[in-house]
Protein backbone atom coordinates (compact mmCIF):
# COMPACT_ATOMS: atom_id res chain seq x y z
CA UNK A 1 0.00 0.00 0.00
CA UNK A 2 2.78 2.42 0.91
CA UNK A 3 4.86 1.98 -2.63
CA UNK A 4 0.65 2.72 -4.54
CA UNK A 5 0.94 5.45 -2.56
CA UNK A 6 4.19 6.76 -3.05
CA UNK A 7 3.93 5.92 -6.94
CA UNK A 8 1.06 8.56 -7.13
CA UNK A 9 2.60 11.18 -5.24
CA UNK A 10 5.56 10.94 -7.78
CA UNK A 11 3.28 10.79 -10.98
CA UNK A 12 1.30 13.40 -9.23
CA UNK A 13 4.65 15.90 -8.34
CA UNK A 14 5.51 15.00 -12.45
CA UNK A 15 2.44 16.50 -13.35
CA UNK A 16 3.01 19.25 -11.49
CA UNK A 17 6.01 20.94 -12.28
CA UNK A 18 5.61 19.34 -15.96
CA UNK A 19 2.87 21.84 -16.15
CA UNK A 20 4.40 24.81 -15.08
CA UNK A 21 7.60 24.09 -17.49
CA UNK A 22 5.38 24.35 -20.73
CA UNK A 23 3.47 27.40 -19.23
CA UNK A 24 5.36 30.01 -21.18
CA UNK A 25 5.10 28.19 -24.74
CA UNK A 26 3.56 30.02 -26.60
CA UNK A 27 2.71 30.70 -30.98
CA UNK A 28 3.14 34.37 -31.96
CA UNK A 29 2.45 36.16 -35.39
CA UNK A 30 5.27 38.74 -36.25
CA UNK A 31 8.63 38.83 -37.94
CA UNK A 32 12.21 37.42 -38.05
CA UNK A 33 14.29 40.51 -37.52
CA UNK A 34 17.43 41.80 -36.65
CA UNK A 35 19.11 43.87 -33.58
CA UNK A 36 19.99 46.75 -35.52
CA UNK A 37 16.60 47.35 -37.33
CA UNK A 38 14.04 46.00 -35.26
CA UNK A 39 11.31 46.22 -36.73
CA UNK A 40 11.96 49.11 -39.58
CA UNK A 41 14.28 47.86 -42.13
CA UNK A 42 13.96 51.07 -44.01
CA UNK A 43 17.02 53.17 -42.81
CA UNK A 44 19.53 49.89 -42.83
CA UNK A 45 18.50 49.39 -46.53
CA UNK A 46 21.08 51.92 -47.45
CA UNK A 47 23.85 50.48 -45.74
CA UNK A 48 23.62 47.04 -47.36
CA UNK A 49 23.42 48.03 -50.78
CA UNK A 50 23.01 44.22 -52.24
CA UNK A 51 20.12 43.81 -50.13
CA UNK A 52 16.26 44.11 -51.39
CA UNK A 53 13.95 43.00 -49.32
CA UNK A 54 13.87 42.13 -45.56
CA UNK A 55 15.17 39.03 -45.88
CA UNK A 56 18.80 40.41 -47.54
CA UNK A 57 18.82 43.34 -44.57
CA UNK A 58 18.17 41.05 -41.79
CA UNK A 59 20.65 38.60 -43.18
CA UNK A 60 22.96 41.43 -43.60
CA UNK A 61 23.26 43.13 -40.29
CA UNK A 62 23.33 39.71 -38.46
CA UNK A 63 26.28 38.85 -40.71
CA UNK A 64 27.64 42.39 -39.38
CA UNK A 65 26.91 41.22 -35.99
CA UNK A 66 23.54 42.32 -34.63
CA UNK A 67 21.36 39.15 -33.40
CA UNK A 68 17.87 37.97 -34.40
CA UNK A 69 14.93 38.85 -32.85
CA UNK A 70 11.25 38.81 -33.29
CA UNK A 71 9.60 41.46 -33.90
CA UNK A 72 5.63 40.45 -32.87
CA UNK A 73 2.42 41.59 -34.32
CA UNK A 74 1.53 43.26 -31.40
CA UNK A 75 4.90 45.60 -31.62
CA UNK A 76 6.66 44.14 -29.07
CA UNK A 77 10.48 42.52 -30.18
CA UNK A 78 11.60 39.85 -28.21
CA UNK A 79 15.61 38.71 -28.24
CA UNK A 80 15.69 35.51 -29.24
CA UNK A 81 17.82 33.67 -26.90
CA UNK A 82 19.03 30.60 -29.30
CA UNK A 83 20.36 32.26 -32.00
CA UNK A 84 21.64 29.08 -33.54
CA UNK A 85 18.12 27.31 -34.36
CA UNK A 86 17.94 26.31 -38.12
CA UNK A 87 15.35 27.75 -39.25
CA UNK A 88 16.16 31.70 -38.15
CA UNK A 89 18.12 32.84 -41.66
CA UNK A 90 15.39 30.64 -43.49
CA UNK A 91 12.93 32.88 -42.29
CA UNK A 92 14.51 36.23 -42.22
CA UNK A 93 12.30 39.09 -42.93
CA UNK A 94 9.29 36.92 -43.03
CA UNK A 95 6.35 37.15 -41.27
CA UNK A 96 5.93 33.56 -39.23
CA UNK A 97 3.84 32.11 -36.85
CA UNK A 98 7.12 31.45 -33.99
CA UNK A 99 6.54 29.33 -31.08
CA UNK A 100 8.82 29.22 -28.24
CA UNK A 101 9.29 29.87 -24.29
CA UNK A 102 8.89 33.32 -23.00
CA UNK A 103 10.45 35.05 -20.41
CA UNK A 104 10.20 38.66 -20.08
CA UNK A 105 11.02 40.11 -23.43
CA UNK A 106 13.17 36.99 -24.62
CA UNK A 107 12.21 34.16 -26.15
CA UNK A 108 13.99 30.39 -26.53
CA UNK A 109 12.16 29.15 -30.17
CA UNK A 110 11.19 25.69 -30.46
CA UNK A 111 9.59 26.07 -33.71
CA UNK A 112 9.24 28.01 -36.78
CA UNK A 113 5.94 28.40 -39.43
CA UNK A 114 5.03 30.19 -42.29
CA UNK A 115 2.46 32.59 -41.69
CA UNK A 116 -0.70 32.12 -43.85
Amino acid sequence: MRGIYRSLCCIGLLLFFVSFTSADDMTMTGTISDSTCRANHGPMMHYHPDAKNAHDCTVACVKGGARYVFAGSDGKVYDITNQSFADLEAHAGETVQLTGNVSGMNVTVSKIAASH
